[in-house]
């Protein structure tokens, strides 16, 4: 994730991928709601 963000220290990206508590349900929500729209059967997406 570092290197992705492009930051020098991981001081930086740790400070920006903090998540509350409210927003890491609202996360979960989120990807929930995107993972409804998958059909996963033996490991194989549909």
């Amino acid at each position: 994730m570092q290197k992705i963000l492009g930051h020098h220290s991981i001081l930086t990206t740790v400070r920006y991928t903090h998540l509350t508590d409210q927003t890491k349900h609202h996360a979960i929500d989120r990807i929930n709601g995107l993972m409804e729209g998958f059909a996963i059967d033996w490991g194989t997406v549909k």
